[in-house]
């Protein structure tokens, strides 16, 4: 059982806070913004979804998207952080999974999700 005061806050934060509907096996854009020093903008991180845990306020998901050199790079974002300034879904993934670790060992074409084509 949890505290009314706490879950009367967290429902504040997450309805503040205009997340669009995503899952595991989509392509998304981050929109993060970067410190340095003095100076601050926006940085854009754009992956596949590959997983998302948790509830409420401590809500986060991962995005891995391949770097430099053919080398992974995953980012653990938490959904409701300040730091975030938007999420754009950009293809949504036919998959059958929830978790999609097994991504990290796959190079190439093998690595690909198909695109889900959903009437809109």
């Amino acid at each position: 059982m949890r505290n009314k005061y706490i879950d009367a806050f967290e429902n504040a934060q997450v309805a503040s806070k205009n997340v669009p509907d995503f899952r595991a096996g989509d392509t998304l854009r981050v929109a993060v913004m970067i410190k340095e020093g003095e100076k601050q903008r926006v940085q854009n991180f754009e992956g596949v979804c590959i997983a998302r845990r948790g509830t409420g306020t401590g809500e986060t998901f991962i995005i891995r998207k391949i770097g430099a050199n053919s080398v992974g790079v995953e980012r653990i974002f938490p959904i409701f952080s300040d730091s975030i300034q938007d999420i754009t879904v950009l293809r949504r993934g036919r998959v059958r999974r929830a978790k999609l670790f097994y991504l990290r060992g796959l190079r190439g074409k093998s690595a690909r999700i198909k695109e889900l084509k959903r009437p809109q």
